[in-house]
């Protein structure tokens, strides 16, 4: 499919209004025209055929009670799926964004409009043909879209379809709009299989109640806080609207720092999200399911949180976790030992972060215990080079994330071996560990004898590597052939005569904080880096098939750049931007 061109809110907003306009014009008494054909009416037969209309009458939809609500365009923003037939979850489409950035991809093919009984006949005013319209329709605002429902019977009944054909929807609420604003906008859509909230004020069990009584289908839930909002839910509401959706398969919650307990009790949740957790006297598990779990507490001070009793709870009732994530300043080799001790065969990812009191014993029972382990966030710990090793002995065949930011023991030997040892190392993150202790402003370069360091590190697939805040750190070569981001922010002791990049593929750069010259030799090496590869001659046969010879360009590459005559469009493009490099 093409890519449409996106209407922008302001125009359509225009047009619209203009429609309305012209509407009411058309009521006002004084034209005694024929409107079809022009002549006056008295004794007068007009010999055109009547204006199509909308075969079937429609009701009137009452949009007022959101009308005020709506009118804040910029801060609500809704996508809707255009498929009106709950799918399987593998066929499920994906929704369309009402942003500016619109992809193609995402767009349902026009012959799946058949499905949604749209009038096949022209739409009055502006003579649109139903599915012309349903595509320009999709593009408006939440605020757009409503105005679209007022211009006429037509229009109100295929925005009607429209929300009632959504499957997932996307709202920021600002903070002047209350809860009823929210409620109208979930009753007219009764499909909805995926909300996402993103909220500016207070909340509290009453939009829970919201979404349980106007979503009987949903699955997946995401509550985000934005700014000063406070979530004042509790643990003994967030259990009870759980156990009623049982179809909800994930859930994710920010700011849960009111829940005090809880006790969460589903047989078909595979994901579940919580942030902000603080102080919490119980934590019950019954989801049989859960897939996927993530945990972050507050870093205030005081928590009394018992993690070993968490972990053993998980292990009871929880035992197919694939993916577990916990950020806590209570995290210790106590809670290690807890979790090995449980031993989740199905075990995948491992994230546990700002765990000062995790040390190389507590990488030992990792190790020991999960064998298959994809991804290793251990940041924040204090793990040395030793720790490394271990890693490296015992997961070199399906380790290809590893996390090790934040970790002031490990120096840049330790780093060196561990991509050396590990294969499918695709993504690598070792920020703030080669730094300086005593440099108290990273942002100033300076040298500080016994500390520099070097690090040289070749590898086949490595993707993303993050080296930030690595202010000890003044020498660097990189042979990455695979590597697309690099991150080197704040590598304020890295020396321009020291920097090797030898990564043809790599399309951007984070240089915050660095010297201004070490920005230019980067974005020098990587220009050369890219014009080698440009500059390489292919092999050509010649047409006895004999033998082959390095054909120039001009054998087999034709560009038509002189041509006046060849379209501009047709025209080879020679030159692109290389790598982006941000500073």
């Amino acid at each position: 499919m093409q890519p449409q061109p996106h209407i922008p809110p302001a125009t359509a907003n225009a047009a619209i209004s203009a429609a309305l306009k012209s509407q009411r014009s058309r009521k006002n008494r004084g034209s005694y025209s024929c409107g079809r054909c022009g002549q006056p009416k008295k004794g007068h037969v007009c010999h055109l055929p009547p204006l199509d209309v909308p075969s079937t009458p429609i009701a009137p939809e009452p949009v007022t009670s959101i009308a005020a609500a709506a009118s804040s365009t910029r801060s609500t923003v809704v996508s809707l799926s255009s498929a009106p037939l709950r799918q399987s979850f593998t066929n499920l489409r994906r929704a369309l964004s009402f942003d500016d950035d619109v992809d193609a991809r995402d767009e349902p093919d026009p012959t799946d409009l058949t499905d949604l009984n749209l009038d096949t006949e022209i739409v009055q005013p502006g003579r649109f043909h139903a599915v012309a319209l349903w595509e320009v329709l999709k593009r408006l605002p939440p605020s757009g879209l409503l105005m679209a429902a007022r211009v006429c019977k037509g229009w109100r009944e295929t925005a009607r379809k429209m929300w009632k054909a959504a499957e997932e929807l996307r709202i920021r609420v600002p903070k002047r709009a209350q809860i009823g604003y929210v409620g109208s906008l979930l009753q007219k859509c009764p499909g909805l299989v995926t909300l996402s909230l993103k909220l500016e004020s207070d909340f509290d069990a009453t939009t829970l109640a919201c979404i349980a009584f106007s979503c009987p289908n949903l699955e997946v839930l995401e509550i985000l806080t934005c700014g000063a909002a406070v979530n004042r839910i509790s643990g003994d509401e967030l259990g009870r609207f759980v156990s009623n959706k049982r179809g909800l398969t994930s859930l994710k919650m920010e700011g849960c720092s009111n829940l005090g307990g809880f006790s969460l009790t589903s047989t078909s949740l595979s994901t579940l999200w919580l942030s902000d957790l603080h102080s919490l006297s119980k934590m019950i598990f019954n989801c049989p399911n859960l897939i996927e779990i993530s945990l972050e507490f507050s870093q205030q001070e005081g928590d009394s949180t018992d993690l070993v009793t968490m972990v053993d709870g998980l292990g009871r009732t929880c035992t197919r976790l694939q993916n577990i994530h916990i950020a806590s300043l209570k995290l210790s080799h106590t809670v290690v030992l807890a979790l090995t001790a449980v031993n989740f065969s199905c075990l995948r990812m491992l994230s546990l972060v700002l765990g000062i009191d995790i040390i190389d014993a507590s990488v030992d029972a990792i190790s020991s215990s999960y064998t298959n382990l994809e991804l290793l966030d251990l940041s924040g710990s204090s793990i040395t080079d030793t720790g490394l090793g271990m890693i490296c002995d015992v997961l070199p065949d399906t380790l290809s994330k590893l996390l090790v930011a934040l970790c002031p023991n490990i120096t840049s030997s330790g780093i060196q071996f561990a991509t050396a040892q590990l294969p499918l190392l695709e993504l690598m993150d070792c920020g703030m560990t080669v730094s300086d202790p005593n440099s108290d402003n990273p942002s100033t370069p300076q040298k500080t004898p016994g500390y520099n360091q070097k690090m040289f590190i070749k590898h086949k697939r490595m993707k993303k590597l993050s080296l930030w805040g690595c202010s000890s750190l003044d020498a660097l070569f990189l042979n990455c052939p695979e590597l697309k981001d690099l991150n080197l922010n704040s590598c304020n002791n890295l020396q321009p005569e020291s920097l090797v990049i030898q990564c043809p593929k790599l399309e951007i750069v984070h240089a915050l904080g660095c010297q201004k010259l070490l920005t230019v030799a980067i974005r020098k090496q990587v220009s050369e880096n890219f014009a080698a590869g440009e500059n390489h001659m292919t092999r050509k046969r010649l047409a006895d098939g004999s033998k082959r010879i390095q054909a120039p360009p001009s054998l087999y590459q034709e560009t038509r750049e002189d041509d006046e005559n060849y379209p501009a469009k047709k025209r080879r493009k020679i030159e692109r931007e290389v790598c982006t490099i941000i500073d």
